[in-house]
This record gives C-alpha cells, sequence and structure tokens, in this order.
C-alpha cells in the first residue's frame, strides 16, 4: 500500500483511511486518484474551483469518496453524493467532534438532498459574513442544474441591504431589494438587479433589517433546506430565522431540513460567542442545536477551524458545493 501523499493532519487520520481503503478494495489514494483522472473527473480542480484555500486533506477526501462512488459504478449524482459522504467520514479524526456528530455523512445527505427533485430552493442563511457561502451557492449553481429536471433555486438571505448588495455586485449574483410591512407583516419586492449573465445571476441575494423580514424572505422563496453562517451574526439573525421559520413551517405543514453548519471550540472570540461563557463551544453552536435537524462541525468558512473540529480543512459552505460538484461530475463521467 502506498499511500506516500502529504496532507494535514494525516498521522491522526491514515489508519482510519488505510482501514476504509482496504474494506472497499481501494488499494491506495494514489489509485483513487488514478481512477478518478481515467474518468475524466480533476477532483483537485473542482475543490480548489470552490474554494481555492482549501486544505490538501480536503482535496485528498473527495478524491476518496469520488473514486468509491466510480468504484461502485453509482451513476446518479445524488446518490452519488451520499457515496461520497463516505470518503469525507473516512477522513474525520477518531474521537473528533466531526467524527461523532458523522459530519462526513451529514454533508453527503446535504448533497443528496440538493440534487433531488424534491428540495426546490436551498438557502444560506446569513451568507453575508465572508464570502464562503458566495462560494458554496457558485460552486452550486455551477453544476447541481446539469442533473436536475427542475432547476435548483439559490438564496443568500442574511443581515444588512449594503452587504447582500455589495456580495451581490462582486461575485454576479442578483441583488434582490426588499421593504417589510411590519403592521401588515408584508414582504414587498421593491427591486431585482443582476450583476452578470449566465449561472451566477440565478443566485439571488437577500438583505434582512431584522428577524421577521428574515423569515418572511423564506417564505417569500419557499425555502426547503437551508444552512446558516455560524458568525457574525449568530444571535442577531441566522439562528433566530432559521428557528422562527421552522416553527411557522411545522405549524403550516410545509417541510423544511435546517442545517446549522457549526460552531465549536475555537470560535468564542467574537463577542456573541463570548457571552455565551468560556465552557460552552460557542454560542452559534448552542443555538445551532435548537433548530438544527444535522449540525456540522466548525466554521462555515475557515478551512483551519473546520480541521480543527476532526474534519477536513474546508470551510463547511464550500463544501456544499464541493460535494454537489463531485456528485455531478461522477454522473456525467458515466454518459
Amino acid at each position: 500500500m502506498a499511500n506516500d501523499v502529504k496532507f494535514e493532519g494525516k498521522d491522526r487520520r491514515i489508519e482510519k483511511i488505510e482501514q476504509f481503503l482496504a474494506q472497499n478494495d481501494l488499494g491506495s489514494l494514489e489509485a483513487c486518484r488514478e481512477l478518478c483522472l481515467s474518468k475524466g473527473v480533476d477532483v483537485d480542480a473542482i475543490v480548489k474551483g470552490v474554494q481555492p484555500i482549501a486544505f490538501e486533506n480536503a482535496v485528498w477526501a473527495y478524491t476518496l469518496g469520488v473514486a468509491l462512488a466510480l468504484k461502485r459504478g453509482v451513476t446518479d449524482a445524488a446518490e452519488a453524493s451520499a457515496v461520497i459522504g463516505e470518503g469525507l467520514q473516512a477522513f474525520c479524526v477518531p474521537g473528533s467532534v466531526a467524527e461523532q456528530r458523522k459530519v462526513g455523512l451529514g454533508h453527503g445527505n446535504l448533497g443528496k438532498m440538493l440534487l433531488s427533485e424534491e428540495t426546490g430552493c436551498f438557502a444560506f442563511l446569513a451568507g453575508h459574513e465572508s464570502f464562503a457561502a458566495a462560494e458554496g451557492a457558485i460552486g452550486i449553481a455551477r453544476t447541481a442544474n446539469k442533473v436536475r429536471k427542475t432547476p435548483l433555486r439559490v438564496i443568500l438571505n442574511g443581515l444588512g441591504k449594503d452587504a447582500a448588495y455589495i456580495i451581490s455586485r462582486i461575485n454576479g449574483f442578483t441583488y434582490v431589494e426588499t421593504s417589510y410591512d411590519f403592521h401588515a407583516d408584508k414582504l414587498k419586492i421593491v427591486e431585482e438587479k443582476a450583476f452578470s449573465d449566465g449561472e451566477r445571476a440565478k443566485v439571488k441575494c437577500y438583505g434582512a433589517n431584522d428577524v421577521l423580514e428574515g423569515v418572511a424572505i423564506m417564505q417569500h422563496e419557499s425555502v426547503e433546506v437551508s444552512i446558516t453562517g455560524n458568525s457574525t451574526n449568530p444571535t442577531r439573525f441566522q439562528h433566530l430565522v432559521a428557528g422562527t421559520y421552522k416553527k411557522w413551517a411545522i405549524e403550516n405543514g410545509k417541510k423544511y431540513f435546517s442545517v446549522a453548519s457549526g460552531g465549536g471550540t475555537g470560535r468564542t472570540l467574537h463577542p456573541d460567542n463570548v457571552a455565551a461563557g468560556p465552557a460552552s463551544y460557542g454560542l452559534t453552536d448552542s443555538m445551532g442545536r435548537m433548530h438544527g435537524d444535522a449540525q456540522f462541525a466548525g466554521s462555515s468558512s475557515v478551512p483551519a477551524h473546520v480541521e480543527m473540529m476532526g474534519l477536513i480543512g474546508m470551510g463547511n459552505n464550500p463544501m456544499v458545493g464541493a460535494t454537489v460538484a463531485c456528485a455531478v461530475a461522477v454522473q456525467e463521467s458515466f454518459k
């Protein structure tokens, strides 16, 4: 067995990875890469194309997952996504938060949902605090609709109209300006402005002034699946919107799957999180447990922090885009 490749935290992972390789008759990580490339799937280009600062262990985790899907002959992108999650799970450090929460499998299953026709709209909730949500959204917009019969609608819904405008302009999204009537509890679409043509313009970016407007945006877009950003506004916006929308969805028979992108140790320097006390995983993590159907681990954006939680070096939001893109590449390789 070779496995001479170098990646971050290899010593903590390699025994588990080698067991997984043996169980699935995949030989080595080098053999996995060769299998992917032989089928025309350049995993390194896909992963780094979504988040250029992703770690090498992210590339190898996706390489393992894609190789497994190819070896099993999985021709459907949604099913391939779930299999890719097995590869991500194999890279979770034994005993870590990521392993305990089965975050690798969770990412695979989230990608499967987004590639399923049952999901009409996916929201990055509070995606304005960094460009990571934009990276994830672009990854999905580029690829998901290649294999779906009905296009998946992707939105960003965050706190602040100026932030939404800037994110839209830089990334070529469509900025949707809204106003909210508190007395009538009604959302009004003031203007839609596309900053590009093509796939990026299909991503709609909303900025809300408060929680109620954020919930109204979720209702307007009929969001079925969302993932929260985990800073900078966990106590002011995203968890409150997700929780309030979930209550409304339950009361009205609306299907809604809420993913809390993470939190965890090391995320405690932000004032919102410091307020939760030094013993907590950070308030964003604690609040995520209140509404999340699934909870990931680590930052929505920062690779090093997700790595700290024992997963791989890639932000949770970009990872959603990478999972979908890799799964679509698997399906297309069989054409």
